[in-house]
């Protein structure tokens, strides 16, 4: 039974952190993943451990949960751990059946609490009015900075943003055929926005 092990193959876990990192098209998920399997690595050789099972990734996710680390953070986490367990069965380098009982490794339950900084109804419109209106340039960062307020867009998607983006449809103005994470293609309407809300406000209501 193949055993992948720290102290005699290093530069397997450094070649299959390579594979792994190739497989993500996100340069943002790229970066986490990266931090993610060198913190892994690191906690693996501290001490002897078995192998590479899914005994061991349990031990890294309770390890993670004791830093007391967001469900998000221990996710991103462990699903690199999956991808790291499925590329060294690939190559050789694992069993099949300890990547598939890695593979099923649970991640933290989220309980649906916001996490990180979320910023106030005062705090937004401070932000909004932080620009310089009477200059050109504080013009654009105020339209730009609505728009990440107002539609919830990303960074990189307003920096893609462009007028063609912008269009008219049944008399509302919309963001049409954005492509944003991972190349998923979507439009954004407030009036579907709230409309959605309303529906599901709603529904819950009348349960």
């Amino acid at each position: 039974m193949n055993e992948l092990t720290l102290a005699n193959r290093a530069a397997d876990w450094q070649r299959l952190k390579a594979l792994v990192l190739d497989s993500v098209s996100s340069p943002i998920a790229r970066r986490v993943y990266n931090l993610g399997l060198d913190e892994f690595i690191a906690w693996f050789g501290q001490e002897p451990r078995p192998c590479f099972t899914k005994a061991t990734v349990n031990a890294w996710r309770a390890n993670l949960e004791a830093r007391g680390l967001g469900s998000v953070s221990i996710n991103v986490r462990i699903t690199a751990v999956r991808k790291l367990a499925v590329e060294a069965a690939d190559n050789g380098l694992l069993a099949p059946e300890l990547a598939a009982g890695i593979t099923r490794v649970k991640g933290a339950k989220s309980t649906g609490v916001r996490v990180g900084n979320w910023l106030s109804v005062q705090q937004a419109q401070k932000l909004l009015n932080a620009p310089d209106v009477t200059t050109k340039k504080g013009l654009r960062d105020r339209a730009m900075l609505a728009v990440l307020l107002g539609c919830g867009l990303r960074r990189s998607e307003v920096a893609a943003l462009t007028l063609k983006h912008i269009q008219q449809r049944d008399n509302r103005w919309c963001i049409v055929d954005l492509v944003g994470k991972h190349g998923r293609v979507r439009t954004i309407d407030e009036y579907l926005k709230d409309r959605k809300k309303k529906e599901a406000l709603a529904k819950k209501n009348l349960a």
